[in-house]
């Protein structure tokens, strides 16, 4: 018992917690801030530079050598090269790892990420973790931090990513082309598992974004979840709008529907609607407008905060991702009825169906006034 004690004291002096929220929620979130801004970021970039002429974005500004092999990356490129170190660094953040476990952290996410291959967003999830944690128990321990942390910390990281970074990245990587032959076979069933799963952790406290980064999930599956991701935004950010007005409507519908998670626990009745709404446009996007998201797979889990899915949407039309082109996406010239399709499967549909389905919800009391309402 003794032991047992000073063990946990220990773990509480450290702050090593070991919980769901901490590694499921905290980290995850983080990680997908991670992606944001070196993935996304980077494609967004070298998108914008292409499409808008803007030639310092197009130009190879950097070469980056690694042996005897030279690569030049553009300022968009070089962002999205440093997707490994950006999730790593997120993570032990969310974990509250100290400065030196922190920067270690650089090298074992771009090592993990290498090493996950397509898979390597969750194998940087998994093994940034532990190193961080590890890190964490061995800091300021000894005379010499400045060499034991970052020594154990890259150490552990890199060993534990040689053991299953490979593994992981080919597990996730079967998961993930499953779901989008699923798709493609059954594009209705699918279309609303897809939609209705990803929309709810997209408001869930998870990363809707990690989940769809961690899998790949580009075409038709990306195509479903951007729906379902937008029909819980957009949705709730119109039905509560008597409630919270345009602040509201702009928090929730540029910025996340996990802000009405509060609500949620309080009243879960105030979901149905927007659930309903993904239920709704996601067999449509499969279905009826064949909508396919072939940029960053991170695009897939973001809806329209900061317009990141449709703008993957757009993005993967005029130039696939290397997951989506590895799925045989090929560029695309946009008609008309792409971007009518975008445009109601984004906002259209998920406003007008949400609202609609709201209405006999509040007055059957299922919803009451100010259930909705949030402290802005």
């Amino acid at each position: 018992m003794k032991k047992k004690g000073r063990f946990l004291a220990f773990l509480e002096r450290k702050d090593i917690v070991f919980s769901a929220k901490r590694y499921f929620i905290d980290a995850m979130g983080a990680m997908a801030q991670g992606l944001f801004c070196t993935l996304l970021i980077g494609t967004i970039l070298d998108t914008l530079g292409k499409q808008a002429g803007i030639w310092f974005l197009q130009e190879a500004l950097f070469n980056i050598k690694i042996g005897a092999a030279a690569t030049a990356l553009t300022v968009g490129g070089l962002c999205s090269a440093m997707v490994g170190p950006g999730m790593a660094v997120a993570i032990g953040r969310a974990l509250n790892a100290p400065p030196l476990v922190l920067f270690s952290l650089i090298p074992v996410g771009f090592a993990t990420n290498a090493m996950g291959g397509a898979g390597g967003p969750l194998a940087v999830f998994f093994v940034a973790i532990v190193a961080a944690e590890i890190g964490k128990a061995v800091s300021k321990e000894t005379p010499v931090d400045i060499l034991v942390t970052p020594l154990v910390t890259i150490l552990s990281g890199i060993g534990v990513s040689a053991l299953i970074s490979e593994p992981i990245g080919i597990a996730s990587n079967a998961i993930g082309t499953f779901i989008m032959w699923a798709t493609d076979l059954r594009p209705l069933l699918m279309g609303i598992v897809v939609s209705v799963v990803i929309g709810i952790a997209l408001t869930l406290p998870i990363s809707s974004a990690a989940i769809c980064a961690a899998f790949g999930l580009v075409g038709l599956a990306g195509g479903a979840a951007v729906a379902g991701c937008c029909a819980q935004m957009v949705g709730f950010a119109v039905m509560s709008y008597r409630e919270n007005h345009v602040g509201g409507l702009v928090a929730q519908g540029l910025g996340t529907s996990m802000l009405q998670m509060g609500n949620i626990v309080r009243n879960p009745r105030i979901w149905i609607p927007p659930t309903l709404a993904s239920a709704i446009t996601g067999p449509l996007a499969t279905c009826v407008f064949k909508l396919e998201m072939n940029g960053a797979a991170v695009s897939s889990g973001m809806g329209t905060c900061g317009l990141v899915g449709p703008i993957g949407v757009i993005t993967g039309w005029l130039e696939p991702s290397a997951a989506a082109l590895k799925q045989g996406a090929t560029a695309i010239v946009p008609t008309a009825m792409d971007w009518i399709g975008l445009l109601l499967i984004a906002i259209v549909l998920p406003a007008v169906l949400t609202w609609l389905i709201s209405l006999p919800l509040r007055r059957i009391g299922w919803i009451k006034e100010n259930d909705l309402k949030l402290d802005l």
